[in-house]
């Protein structure tokens, strides 16, 4: 794949990934999901969108433990909320990745890659509490997205590596199921599986198959960027000036990474 095409899959990617956010804000409104719960049918509705395009292919033991990688970064991230604070944990769980992801893939750490975590700093910057717990659940959210990173690097068939990992990952996350309780709900959930989730994992990793790990995972930090604008757009959210720099900063630092390779 042609390295310009591997960053345009990347970057979608993001996008997708960033009205996620909303989307759950939207599922615990209208359908009264628990933010763990949410995340088991973000994965089991992801898995059901895939299942007729893949359900021919062979099942691969590395796309498994990805699942249980995701089913990982969903418990953290969601277990450091509200010990934390949403700003806290999100600066911790994506910020840490591309330095993890960088170091165990034995490649060469930038400044663009710290220049996008003090931009992400600046744009989800709160006052937050402090908690050893949250702290280490945001860091075990952190490990479990570079395993998945990691372990999708050079994959030959991202869509059966989706599919097989959002079903280990729905099985991990079952015991906190909930059923959402209106249809609204359940169309939420079917968007969630498809846009944020199917869509955005397969294009990542298909990325992932020629871009470099760390390279990619700075260029996902896109997602806070789109989730902080569908915010403002459609939630009417006030930004500060501090958290516009931020945003200016992870863009910059974005661009940056993505010319220098």
């Amino acid at each position: 794949m042609h390295h310009r095409r591997a960053l345009v899959l990347v970057i979608l990617a993001a996008l997708a990934w960033g009205t996620g956010g909303p989307t759950g804000v939207l599922l615990s409104t209208y359908a009264g999901l628990s933010p763990l719960a949410t995340s088991f049918w973000r994965l089991a509705a992801a898995a059901v969108w895939l299942l007729p395009a893949v359900r021919r292919r062979p099942v691969q033991r590395r796309a498994a433990l990805s699942g249980v990688g995701l089913a990982i970064c969903q418990l953290g991230y969601f277990t450091a909320i509200p010990r934390v604070g949403v700003g806290i944990a999100t600066v911790v769980a994506l910020g840490a990745a591309p330095v993890i992801i960088t170091i165990a893939a034995r490649e060469r750490l930038t400044a663009a890659t710290f220049t996008a975590i003090a931009g992400l700093v600046l744009l989800t910057a709160t006052t937050g509490t402090a908690s050893l717990t949250g702290i280490a659940a945001a860091v075990a959210s952190a490990v479990g997205y570079s395993i998945t990173t990691l372990l999708n690097r050079n994959g030959q068939d991202p869509l059966a590596t989706a599919l097989v990992g959002f079903i280990t990952g729905a099985l991990v996350l079952a015991p906190f199921a909930e059923l959402p309780t209106t249809w609204t709900g359940w169309l939420l959930i079917a968007y969630f599986g498809l846009v944020p989730t199917a869509l955005a994992y397969t294009l990542f990793y298909a990325g992932l198959r020629t871009l470099k790990a760390s390279t990619a995972a700075v260029i996902a930090l896109l997602e806070p960027v789109v989730a902080t604008a569908i915010g403002v757009l459609a939630f009417h959210e006030h930004l500060t000036a501090l958290a516009v720099t931020g945003a200016a900063v992870l863009l910059l630092a974005v661009v940056a990474q993505a010319r220098s390779h």
